[in-house]
């Protein structure tokens, strides 16, 4: 049943009264288990579900009275009857996959319900990528809202992206049936400074009653932070230490703490519930980003409510940051997050509170998949070809274009380096003195060449510098058409001729992930969509980044998730320092900066 056949409450709710009061027999009920309300923070022994036209119609001991020739009944055997767990925070790109094919590969892990924010193909085709989208996630067996991108550029001046969202297109929007708010306001340095075009796109978002995302990147809570939250965001997801979600949280904001492929934020933020035992109302459980490998061998909301646990948190009060918290946050309350009358029957049999295996999903009333096998159909949009003919570098590029040249007669040179932090997605600004030969500057020590390829508008533009923390060895290079969030092409290499070869096979293939070592392809990630995404089912695109983790292994990179940190490397409103089309930035200062330091 998808959204677009959906009943809406008032529709239904005669049928459902009518069920509860016994006049009526149930569509389902299920029947022996033990109800977790996470309304109440309790569970409560031999209860039972009736369900009708997709909706809860009753919650308690002995729903025989629901039952009639016609009804399926599931014996939960005295398994805990949870919500379905929900997301608050993500984006379906970074997964890899289309919407469909996302859903497809959560679905068995109990998500029924995604809250997400398209922004990255709003970098690459705008207000008509953001739609395509939304008509796609329209089509799904699970909720998936859609916050409408608020940053397309992330941070204007310092890239440029292949389109920009303006405030009448998040107007425009706000009436889209499935938009839920406006997705993250990543230009927080705007928020602050009172920039007319950011306040408008919240106003937007404000006087149509929905909810606005937040992402405060900075380590900074004096008056900047107080100013952000004056500006209107609700919730923000980028704080990293437990000082940062307990500012939050004060603030009347909501504390997102993410678990994603590549971001560990929870432990360092929950004690702010487990030992300093604020209100948990105020904090919820999101990913963020996961790619394909980790829906399919870790999971999705499940692996961060269990992190959670096992981080200390009760396991209720976990399941509450992931249900209950996540609907009252968006205004769904009587819709989602909770197992009670008139909601969505998104339900989740376990037979752990938590190590929480996820043994029978049901979502708006039916079976979608048992024992880790999803079995419903997950509908495609059929995808034009302007949103698959993305890659444009203009011209076949080569060795030279990655050149590094040194400042005249230099023998060695102080450059600005970009340092990858593990598991976090902040960087920093380093520094290394490094060799000239022949008049262009190498890297050494650890220290590789990093490359901005502009590959919307076919420019042939190159902008060059150095990363460091990788730990690549020997001769390689890696591209890629995700580089978050203006999504040109970053290379990363130690050898100038494959980074060539590297980025010229992703213009051939119309996008995605290739690695490259001792000048042959090692690894090939197709994302033809966006350059962005793969419609091709989760395993397969899941089996095709592990090789290219192992590829990256092998080439010496031990980092967890390396993929993650190599596509943020231009995400220009996360400190400290980054690469765009229009040279290095610093993002502490938020400006273009000289790759040499001055000696």
């Amino acid at each position: 049943m998808s959204s677009m056949s959906f009943k809406a409450w008032a529709e239904v709710a005669a049928d459902l009264v009518a069920v509860a009061a016994g006049r009526a027999p149930a569509d389902l009920v299920i029947r022996g288990g033990q109800w977790v309300n996470v309304h109440t923070r309790e569970v409560l022994p031999d209860h039972d579900i009736a369900v009708k036209a997709g909706r809860i119609a009753y919650v308690g001991p002995h729903a025989g009275h629901c039952i009639g020739d016609g009804t399926e009944i599931i014996e939960a055997e005295g398994r805990f009857m949870i919500p379905g767990l929900c997301d608050a925070h993500m984006h379906i790109e970074s997964g890899m996959l289309t919407p469909a094919e996302f859903a497809r590969a959560v679905i068995p892990h109990g998500t029924t319900s995604m809250f997400t924010d398209p922004h990255e193909i709003a970098n690459v085709l705008g207000l008509d990528g953001v739609r395509m989208m939304h008509d796609e996630a329209a089509l799904q067996p699970i909720n998936i809202f859609t916050q409408m991108p608020s940053c397309a550029p992330s941070a204007p001046g310092l890239e440029t992206t292949g389109h920009e969202i303006t405030p009448e297109d998040v107007a425009e929007a706000m009436s889209w049936p499935g938009i839920v708010g406006l997705g993250e306001m990543m230009n927080f340095p705007g928020v602050v400074a009172g920039d007319p075009k950011m306040l408008a796109e919240i106003a937007a978002t404000q006087t149509a009653r929905k909810t606005v995302g937040g992402h405060y990147a900075s380590p900074d809570l004096g008056p900047a932070f107080h100013a952000y939250a004056a500006g209107g965001p609700a919730d923000d997801h980028e704080g990293t230490q437990e000082a940062d979600a307990i500012a939050r949280v004060r603030q009347g904001m909501k504390a997102m703490m993410r678990l994603g492929s590549a971001w560990y934020d929870v432990e360092s933020q929950i004690t702010a519930v487990t030992e300093k035992g604020l209100d948990p109302r105020g904090f919820i459980l999101c990913t963020d980003d996961c790619h394909s490998g980790t829906l399919v061998n870790d999971g999705h909301m499940n692996r961060v409510v269990r992190h959670a646990i096992d981080c200390g948190c009760d396991p209720l009060i976990a399941l509450q940051m992931a249900t209950i918290n996540t609907a009252e946050h968006f205004g769904m309350e009587r819709e989602l997050g909770s197992i009670a009358p008139g909601r969505r029957a998104d339900v989740i049999l376990t037979s752990d509170l938590r190590s929480l295996p996820i043994e029978h999903v049901i979502a708006r009333g039916v079976t979608v998949a048992k024992d880790g096998a999803c079995l419903v159909e997950c509908p495609h949009y059929d995808w034009p070809q302007r949103a698959r003919g993305t890659v444009h570098l203009g011209r076949a590029l080569g060795a030279a274009d990655f050149e590094i040249k040194a400042p005249k007669d230099a023998a060695r040179v102080t450059a600005k380096v970009i340092g990858v932090v593990e598991n976090q997605a902040p960087t920093k600004a380093l520094s290394a003195d490094l060799p000239v030969q022949g008049g262009i500057v190498e890297g050494e020590g650890g220290v590789c060449q990093i490359a901005l390829v502009e590959r919307h508008r076919g420019t042939g533009g190159v902008t060059n510098a150095f990363v460091s923390g990788f730990g690549y060895e020997g001769r390689m290079a890696m591209a890629s058409t995700v580089a978050h969030d203006s999504h040109h092409m970053i290379v990363v290499g130690t050898d100038r001729a494959m980074m060539a070869e590297a980025a010229n096979r992703l213009s051939d293939v119309g996008g995605g992930v290739t690695f490259w070592a001792d000048g042959a392809e090692q690894a090939l990630v197709e994302l033809p969509i966006a350059g962005l995404m793969s419609d091709a089912p989760a395993r397969e695109v899941a089996a095709k980044a592990e090789a290219l983790g192992e590829a990256m292994r092998a080439q010496g990179c031990t980092l967890n998730n390396a993929y993650m940190q190599h596509s943020l490397l231009a995400l220009v409103v996360i400190p400290e320092l980054r690469i765009s089309d229009m040279g290095l930035v610093d993002v502490t200062r938020f400006e273009i900066t000289p790759l040499f330091e001055e000696t």
